[in-house]
């Protein structure tokens, strides 16, 4: 086999995207505390500016990064819902009840965690929600290392945690971090999702259809004060799942278009989300800093909350008979998988840049704090499952 096919191979493996995330991030932390900072913070700061007559947006590529490919991973996590919930694996009550019970752990007890170092201080306490997420490419990444050691059922449990812990992440985002409205932009954004409906409804199969009045709402939700990123996973509600061709041929633009999006966000977008977040300035961190109450709260979130929520919740709800164990696995595998959903990497960079913004206000101890809480999860999970495992 050629070197070529060799690259081919290992980039279709699962494990790919997460090692990829762990490269670029090393290439961040290492950037940022060189010589080479000062050109790394004017990357990050590049201005890009686009103007249509009235309409003018000016950011930094950072926030070009946050707002705008960020809505393009949110529209292929759209797309995974939709699917998973209309014909996948939480198309049942039955499939959906373990998954689902977990994932209400996974998202309670780190919150609880959280405020349970913060409560008081009114400003800390926006960072409730950082700990609630999971990395789902770093998680399923360091899973596929296991390779055949973890059955099936396991992978698809975490699969189904994730993605309704992503559709937690977005009510999140909705309900709690939304600033002050601008009517015109909300109305314009209103007219869109109609427009969608209507394209639905009348059987519209062209994706650039969808994208054109995808871009429309984007620019509108971005201008409203609602995080831009919404408009990724509306969208993807309104594509439809299965249509028709002239010839009468059955296909589906949904399945087409997350197809289309998955290798550009596991290996563009989620990649230089991390570059552009994950660049801790390490020299300005002190040993006290990481005493910090927020610090704590965001490491003992990931760590001991995410873990302590999936598994008890997974162990509450298989006793009283309201779920199953997943098939072939173990309390000990199960375990394994419910400490790697600590892994909240670049969820919980997502989630800290709504909370605290894009100033340096705890002189990056809370984004180490993340990465730190995030790498815990990994190695513990990956050894859990390692021991718990047969060859």
């Amino acid at each position: 086999m050629t070197t070529t096919h060799y690259i081919h191979d290992f980039i279709k493996k699962d494990s790919f995207p997460g090692i990829l995330l762990i490269v670029v991030t090393i290439a961040a932390l290492m950037l940022q505390n060189s010589p080479l900072s000062h050109y790394y913070m004017g990357f990050l700061h590049t201005p890009v500016e686009i103007r249509i007559g009235a309409l003018h947006i000016a950011k930094p590529l950072l926030l070009w990064v946050n707002d705008g490919l960020m809505a393009i991973f949110f529209l292929l996590v759209g797309l995974e819902i939709k699917r998973e919930v209309m014909e996948g694996h939480l198309s049942s009550l039955s499939q959906i009840a373990l998954p689902g019970i977990a994932a209400v752990g996974g998202m309670l007890v780190p919150a609880l965690v959280y405020i349970a170092f913060n409560k008081g201080d009114a400003f800390a306490m926006q960072g409730w929600a950082i700990p609630t997420a999971t990395d789902i490419a770093f998680a399923l990444g360091i899973l596929s290392l296991l390779g055949k050691r973890v059955p099936v059922s396991l992978k698809i449990f975490l699969m189904a945690l994730a993605i309704i812990d992503d559709l937690g992440a977005i009510i999140i985002i909705a309900l709690f971090y939304t600033q002050e409205l601008s009517t015109l932009s909300i109305f314009v954004a209103a007219a869109s999702l109609v427009v969608l409906f209507i394209m639905n409804r009348m059987g519209v199969v062209r994706k650039a259809a969808y994208m054109i009045v995808g871009v429309i709402l984007w620019v509108s939700v971005l201008k409203s004060g609602v995080h831009a990123t919404l408009a990724g996973v509306a969208l993807a509600f309104f594509i439809p799942l299965h249509s028709k061709d002239k010839e009468g041929n059955s296909f589906s633009i949904a399945h087409q278009l997350e197809h289309d999006l998955h290798y550009w966000v596991a290996l563009l977008i989620l990649p230089l989300f991390a570059f552009v977040n994950a660049g801790v300035d390490l020299g300005g961190i002190s040993p006290g800093g990481m005493k910090e109450t927020v610090p704590l709260g965001i490491m003992a979130g990931l760590f001991i909350g995410k873990q302590l929520g999936v598994f008890t919740f997974s162990f509450i709800a298989i006793k009283m008979g309201l779920a199953k164990l997943p098939k072939e696995s173990t309390w000990l595998q199960l375990y394994g998988v419910a400490l790697l959903t600590g892994i909240g990497f670049t969820m919980s960079l997502f989630v800290d840049t709504l909370a605290f913004g894009d100033t340096d206000l705890f002189s990056y101890a809370d984004k180490l704090a993340i990465l730190l809480g995030s790498l815990f999860s990994g190695v513990a999970g990956y050894i859990v499952l390692r021991v718990a495992s047969k060859p």
